[in-house]
């Protein structure tokens, strides 16, 4: 291959430097156009040669290319004409004809010198680059999607709820752009439409820089997108068994959208039953099932895999009739109504995991006994196997008042320690969750349901209006974010 081809150089633009032209015989300033024809490629030039006291000057137009290289030497001897063009190595030798209206000669570049004839003419223009190819179609949208944890359908609120998250994968180098999420399933057509604000704020980019607005539906190559979907299906629509998704897309390089069909994706019908893990009135489910709160965003890589353990967790405070957590001093752990009730057995199960002995925190938002790690994260814990692949995790305990040890079994309703502030808590509550190992975040938090409770109202500071304020009783149901609700005594 010879170096700095003619071909490819004469790409080059805006090449300037001073070229000097040697005297010679008169006739070659003016115009001229010729074709260099090589391995089947053409390429349509424009010579313009000027004449002045101090000899010839020149340069060639790439008509079809729109570039420019100069001529640094042109010499001219009678006849024959020898043009040097350094920027691409090459020479041009030819001969004039006797009316000095042709050039024919040949071009090389240290190879096989190519024919090549200049015919003079009036000055050439050079051509508007030729326009972009057409972008063709993608032959597929390059995305992998994954839904690592099917949705069980649960009631809240008396609507029934999916609740799951959906994974792409940007498999290209370009970015993508998720538009459109449409949701069917079962005897209905749409269950769902996500676009617009609405999707953007479903979105995250994991480990991508912080974004707003539509910039956070782009997927970046290579990277991964988390659509966080929660779908209620209206009235009394009858549970699908599976679940189907339209995805649509844009690409910069294709100017239509383009659209990905997933099927399959399996819905279970039945959350475990369970008892309430406390007793009493206005218990508020502070972070609670919602589709924005912090426990439903917390997806945390643990041990090679992400998970989200909190899925529906549920951190319980109770109030005051006055409608506050705590009375008097709030640096006193006792002074938190919740402080001290006792944490219950959801369902009879064994005690596979017990972590105790770690000191309580002062209340306050960045008050912490000890430094916080996957160790100490739920503080004096209590871990119950259910059975099933159901584990119901109870953190933030009193130390020194747990009763149970692993191993031991235990039926509904029996203590298994006291509500305290342990851990990464800022004051008295008892966390609350089920999932699907035990693992307090290595786990992927499972929907649940309680027998009965009465909604007494909803949101921090919530007091009743009377003693005997009108309550709402729910039926094998799961309270929701900030919910305010009064479960049965103990018995």
């Amino acid at each position: 291959m010879v170096k700095n081809s003619f071909f490819t150089l004469l790409m080059l633009t805006g090449l300037s430097c001073q070229v000097f032209g040697q005297t010679g015989g008169k006739g070659l300033e003016g115009s001229w156009q010729g074709t260099l024809e090589a391995g089947g490629a053409k390429l349509r030039l424009a010579l313009t040669v000027t004449k002045s006291d101090a000899g010839y000057a020149g340069k060639i137009d790439s008509l079809d290319q729109g570039s420019t290289i100069p001529i640094d030497v042109i010499a001219v001897n009678g006849e024959a004409v020898r043009l040097e063009l350094k920027a691409v190595n090459g020479v041009f030798d030819g001969t004039l004809n006797g009316d000095r209206t042709e050039l024919v000669g040949k071009f090389s570049q240290g190879g096989e010198p190519l024919p090549l004839t200049f015919k003079r003419g009036e000055p050439t223009a050079a051509t508007t680059p030729a326009a972009p190819p057409t972008p063709q179609k993608p032959f597929s949208v390059p995305v992998d999607v994954q839904i690592p944890v099917p949705p069980t359908a649960f009631k809240a609120a008396g609507k029934t709820h999916l609740v799951y998250e959906l994974h792409i994968n940007n498999f290209s180098r370009e970015e993508w752009t998720l538009t459109r999420v449409e949701v069917s399933g079962g005897s209905q057509p749409t269950l769902a439409r996500l676009e617009g604000d609405d999707l953007a704020g479903r979105m995250v980019r994991p480990g991508a820089p912080p974004a707003t607005g539509s910039q956070r539906m782009v997927i970046g190559g290579g990277t991964r997108a988390i659509v966080y979907s929660w779908v209620t299906l209206d009235g009394p629509s009858p549970v699908p068994s599976s679940l189907k998704h339209r995805l649509t897309f844009k690409v910069a390089t294709w100017p239509e959208e383009l659209t990905l069909d997933i099927s399959g994706i399996a819905v279970g019908a039945k959350p475990i039953l369970i008892s309430p893990p406390m007793s009493g009135d206005n218990w508020l489910a502070a972070n609670g099932p919602a589709n924005s709160s912090g426990h439903r965003r917390a997806m945390i890589p643990v041990e090679g895999g992400a998970h989200i353990a909190q899925r529906f967790a549920i951190d319980w405070v109770q109030l005051w009739p006055e409608g506050g957590t705590f009375k008097g001093d709030r640096l006193d752990n006792k002074n938190y109504r919740c402080y001290g009730v006792e944490a219950l057995a959801v369902a009879d199960g064994v005690v596979v995991a017990v972590k105790d002995g770690i000191p309580e925190n002062i209340p306050g938002a960045n008050s912490r006994a000890v430094p916080i790690t996957l160790e100490t994260v739920g503080g004096n814990h209590v871990i119950l196997d259910l059975g099933n692949g159901r584990y119901a995790f109870y953190a933030h305990l009193q130390p020194g008042k747990i009763p149970v040890k692993a191993g031991d079994k235990v039926k509904r309703g029996q203590p298994v320690g006291l509500v305290g502030n342990s851990g990464n808590s800022t004051e008295p509550h008892l966390h609350f969750h089920i999932s699907d190992a035990n693992s307090p975040l290595g786990s992927d938090g499972l929907p649940y349901a309680f027998p009965s409770f009465e909604l007494q109202g909803k949101g921090w500071g919530w007091k009743p209006t009377a003693p005997n304020s009108p309550t709402e009783k729910r039926i094998n149901e799961m309270p929701l974010e900030n919910d305010v609700v009064r479960f049965p005594s103990k018995r």
